[in-house]
């Protein structure tokens, strides 16, 4: 009976020491090894441009008859914006006319003297032809003097002909020279009515009905424009691309754009890049178009872009807390089947934004330490505690 006492008292105390021993552990929070996508992925920021934005002036000096719009109307392409009273091109316009009314005249009175002297000449040549038949015919019949009289006729009317169609050539020229001032005036005549460049939006309004604006064209003079127009069904959001991120960016790219004002994605594409790095800021002017068709972007917001540069699929990766790096080597602590830890070395791959890629040094399902780890020693004995691991986020 004494043997038996002693016997439970020394497994009572041994299972004590034990329990002990177990509850002395540390605990450390671990996270498994597990294949994953992971994408690296570079965030910029950049603020909304309309696609397009004009200042229209006018082409023509001139008074604004009527303006019909004002900030913030919509407008299409080819839509009157004003109406220019400009009565010095009206009267200029009203003498084109006339030049060309004048030219008409002179040219059917040219045509007029040029059928004239055809048929007189058609009369003088044939009294030279009959003439010189019958003094050939007959030599002596005909004096010298009347046969050398009918072909100084003859000649003076083939001269008078030329004249007469040099002088209608002349009139068509001019009637030609009048034509073109008249379509020129009345083109300029046309400016008189500015209208919208393309759809979009009034942003500003420079002059106001009755007030006189300069063309635009004028070159001694600041013009004031009458309104400036945007696009703003379009825009473009312009990036500084760091130079390490340059060589992955490709044109039509789509990407998450976030609008922080508006708590909103939109979607946008990688429309077009300088192909070459600023010298001061080193990176590359980059633009994404983003559509607008409800009209919920404004000019000038601000909005983040997630750009992949790199993705991959089912890769071994761990935390990225759980890698420590000092200089060239790269190591995590590994907690082997028997719960003790084990400094491992390992080479990286792919960095995304919660996750590395681990290429060697760990297998699928090694549990490695995340966290500080200034309070462990390779071959502790530690308790693992297993965390929900962050994933990689999908922007």
């Amino acid at each position: 009976m004494l043997a038996l006492i002693v016997i439970l008292g020394l497994w009572e105390t041994n299972a004590g020491t034990e329990k002990g021993e177990e509850t002395s552990l540390r605990p450390v929070a671990v996270a498994v090894a597990e294949l994953t996508p992971i994408s690296n992925t570079v965030t910029l920021s950049g603020d909304f441009r309309p696609f397009q934005e004009v200042d229209v002036h006018a082409k023509v000096a001139g008074y604004i008859r009527k303006i019909y719009v004002d900030v913030g109307d919509h407008v299409k392409t080819g839509q009157t914006i004003a109406i220019l009273e400009v009565p010095e091109l009206d009267a200029q316009l009203q003498g084109a006319d006339a030049a060309i009314r004048r030219s008409k005249d002179a040219a059917r009175r040219a045509k007029g003297d040029l059928d004239r002297a055809e048929s007189m000449h058609q009369a003088t040549h044939l009294d030279y032809a009959r003439l010189k038949q019958a003094s050939e015919a007959r030599p002596g019949l005909i004096a010298e003097q009347e046969l050398d009289n009918a072909m100084a006729k003859d000649k003076e009317g083939e001269a008078q002909i030329s004249a007469d169609e040099a002088a209608l050539s002349e009139a068509q020229n001019q009637l030609d020279v009048a034509f073109a001032e008249q379509k020129q005036l009345s083109a300029m005549s046309g400016y008189a009515r500015i209208v919208a460049p393309f759809d979009g939006v009034i942003t500003k309004r420079g002059a106001d009905t009755g007030a006189l604006v300069q063309a635009g064209t004028s070159s001694n003079a600041q013009a004031q424009p009458v309104v400036s127009v945007a696009q703003t069904d379009l825009f473009r959001l312009t990036l500084p691309v760091p130079e390490s991120a340059v060589p992955m960016i490709r044109l039509g790219t789509t990407v998450t754009v976030h609008v922080q004002a508006l708590n909103r994605d939109f979607e946008g594409k990688v429309a077009r890049f300088a192909d070459a790095v600023n010298q001061e800021t080193r990176t590359m002017h980059t633009e994404v178009d983003v559509h607008n068709a409800d009209g919920t972007i404004v000019e000038g917001m601000y909005a983040e872009v997630a750009l992949t540069l790199a993705k991959s699929v089912n890769v071994l990766t761990v935390p990225i807390q759980a890698v420590n790096r000092n200089g060239s080597e790269t190591t995590v602590l590994l907690v082997n089947s028997q719960d003790r830890l084990e400094e491992r070395a390992v080479r990286l791959g792919m960095e995304g934004v919660n996750q590395v890629e681990v290429v060697s040094g760990l297998n699928l399902k090694d549990r490695v330490v995340i966290g500080s780890r200034a309070d462990f020693r390779p071959g502790d004995q530690v308790k693992p505690k297993a965390i929900a691991e962050n994933k990689e986020a999908q922007y």
